[in-house]
This record gives structure tokens, C-alpha cells and sequence, in this order.
């Protein structure tokens, strides 16, 4: 079937292409175009099935209605789960996602940003690898509007939404200190990330609440290239004595996923000799048993205010909304804790 064009409703109809194209992009009152001709036009758009090209009306506008996203990894539960909610939201404002992975490489995000700059995105969404300071200078200069998420640049201002990493730890030592587990491990990745950082730091905190002095045996910092392999001894180190721990705070949701496994090749049964806590979830962590108490992330908020901010940077709203998010992350308790 020939795809209708505006000029085919303007023939048709014997309008002009100019009357067409205001109705068919909603500015028909504004331009004083009768109800009448209105409907005449849409009506006849609707019946011959007319697709608008979103590219061309926006490049009419000086926009291309699209805006980039970048990611460390599209199948990270974590981030597919922020990027359908960036999709859907963008999609509310009349903009498509352009996806990207950058596979935590600091070359190819840099890459990446450039691509999505000379494919004049209107604005761009980051999960930076926090490597390419130079880079976040550029889309300064350059005017493009940008938000990150789950990160910062400290010695730059930018926008951002992201989680309280060092308060969701510090929640979840909370939790298991009140539960009187004293022994409690950490596992992480070595903190080339400022949310890394922070859950260290929020373990650490509330340890010193509770009087008992931080033991850097019971943390583990893996290789974020190597983890896999590393955390098998890590994790034959904390549960052994001397060490010996009660309880296992993971840092991210791969590495508890890993660690379950490893305790169980250990034979090490949870929770009744070590307690588990995941920093996020994964969506099976509800139906292994025991069900993983996590500190899980607001996904859907993270994706809707990163989208509400670009938009009101796209438009140039200087004194619009609070571009600088911190949300609360929440302790969802379960049976690997021996709670419930």
C-alpha cells in the first residue's frame, strides 16, 4: 500500500499543504483553522491510514525528537529494567531511544558519546563508567543537554539521578545488626565507581554505630575484570575461620547471585549460618530459597526523573526542575536473613 502524504490529504481535499500540516501537528486552533476543516483533515487522515514522519516535523523544529542512552550493559537486569522506563517516558514527551552499550569501556563510551553527538541527538542519558572526564567537559561545551544516572562527576557540575548507595548499605547493616549478626562480611568491586564508594562507606558507618571496629579481612574488594574467579576464595576466606562471619552484604546483584552459588558449593547454609543481603535484586531473588532480603533500587523513578529533566534541559527551563536526585533506596526483607 503507497504510504499518504500530506500533499495527497492537501489534493484530495483541496486544501492547502501548509493548512494540512498544522492540523495533522495539533496547531489548528492556534492558527485559527475551522473545527469543520479540522475534522475534514483528520477524519481523512485517519481513513487512509497516515503515518506522520516524526523525523522530518522534528528537524522542522530544530529537533530530531530523539535522545540517546547509554549503558554499561543492555542485559543487566538492573539497567534494562531503568531503560524500558526511559523508553516509555521518552515515548509520553513524542521521543525515541537510541540504545547504546559501552560494556563498561571508557574508549568505547567515549566513542559512543561522539556517535550520539553527530547523529544530533537532542540530549543524551548517562550511566558513565566515570573514566571520561573530558568527555562530560565536551557535551558541556557543546551545549547538549545530558543527565546522569547512578553516577557523578565531583569535580564537575551536572545533572543527575541516582540512589542513597551509602544510606541502602548502611539500612542493610542496620538490619542484620539488629538481628545481633556481628560477624559481617563485604563483598564488592574495587571502587573505581563513586556508588562502590559510597556502599563501603555505608557498611563502614554502620558498623562504628553499632561500636564495632571495621575488620578489612571481612572486606572484600574484587577486580571488576576478574570477579568471577576471585570470589570463589573470597567468599572460602569469610566463611572459614578465623574470620568466620554470620553474615554477607554483596555490593551488587551479580556478585550475590555468584556468592549463592559458591555458599552453596560450600555447603554453607543460609540463613541459619550466614545471613545474605543483595544490594539490588534480581527477579528470581523472591523465588530461591531462601528469598533474598535486597536493598532494591527505584528503577521506574530512576528512568522517569532522568527523562523529565533532559526535557526540561532540552527546552532550555533554567529555573524548572530540581536536576540534582538523590532517591531513597529500600530494604525489602526476606527469609535469607532469618526475619521471617
Amino acid at each position: 500500500m503507497k504510504k499518504i502524504l500530506i500533499k495527497d490529504i492537501a489534493n484530495s481535499l483541496n486544501l492547502s499543504k501548509t493548512s494540512v500540516s498544522l492540523v495533522l501537528n495539533k496547531r489548528g486552533d492556534e492558527n485559527k483553522i475551522s473545527k469543520q476543516t479540522q475534522k475534514k483533515i483528520l477524519d481523512y487522515a485517519k481513513k487512509h491510514n497516515y503515518v506522520p514522519n516524526s523525523l522530518a516535523r522534528g528537524l522542522s523544529r530544530g529537533k530530531s525528537e530523539t535522545i540517546g542512552l547509554i549503558i554499561p550493559d543492555i542485559s543487566d537486569d538492573h539497567y534494562a529494567k531503568i531503560a524500558g522506563h526511559i523508553e516509555k517516558k521518552a515515548n509520553d514527551y513524542g521521543y525515541v531511544v537510541l540504545y547504546a552499550s559501552s560494556n563498561k569501556d571508557p574508549k568505547n563510551e567515549s566513542k559512543l558519546i561522539q556517535s550520539m553527538i553527530n547523529r544530533q541527538v537532542d540530549g543524551l542519558i548517562l550511566a558513565s563508567t566515570q573514566q571520561n572526564l573530558e568527555d562530560i567537559k565536551l557535551l558541556k561545551k557543546k551545549k547538549v543537554p545530558f543527565v546522569l544516572i547512578d553516577r557523578i562527576y565531583p569535580k564537575i557540575k551536572t545533572n543527575y539521578v541516582l540512589v542513597d548507595n551509602f544510606r541502602g548499605v548502611q539500612k542493610a547493616a542496620d538490619h542484620l545488626l539488629n538481628l545481633n549478626r556481628r560477624k559481617i562480611g563485604f563483598v564488592t568491586l574495587k571502587p573505581g565507581l563513586d556508588a562502590m564508594r559510597q556502599r563501603l562507606l555505608g557498611y563502614k558507618e554502620a558498623l562504628k554505630k553499632f561500636k564495632i571496629n571495621s575488620n578489612n579481612s571481612l572486606i572484600k574488594e574484587l577486580s571488576n575484570v576478574n570477579y568471577e574467579h576471585e570470589i570463589k576464595e573470597s567468599l572460602e576466606d569469610l566463611v572459614r575461620f578465623p574470620n568466620s562471619v554470620d553474615a554477607i552484604i554483596f555490593s551488587t546483584h551479580y556478585l550475590t547471585s555468584l556468592g549463592l552459588r559458591e555458599l552453596r558449593r560450600l555447603n554453607v547454609k543460609v540463613p541459619h549460618e550466614v545471613a545474605i543481603v543483595s544490594f539490588d535484586e534480581l527477579g528470581a531473588f523472591d523465588l530461591v530459597d531462601p528469598p533474598i532480603t535486597s536493598i532494591k533500587q527505584p528503577g521506574a523513578d530512576i528512568g522517569d526523573f532522568s527523562v523529565d529533566i533532559l526535557m526540561d534541559e532540552i527546552k532550555g527551563n533554567e529555573g524548572g526542575l530540581d536536576k540534582a536526585r538523590m532517591l531513597e533506596a529500600f530494604l525489602i526483607v526476606r527469609k535469607s536473613c532469618g526475619a521471617l
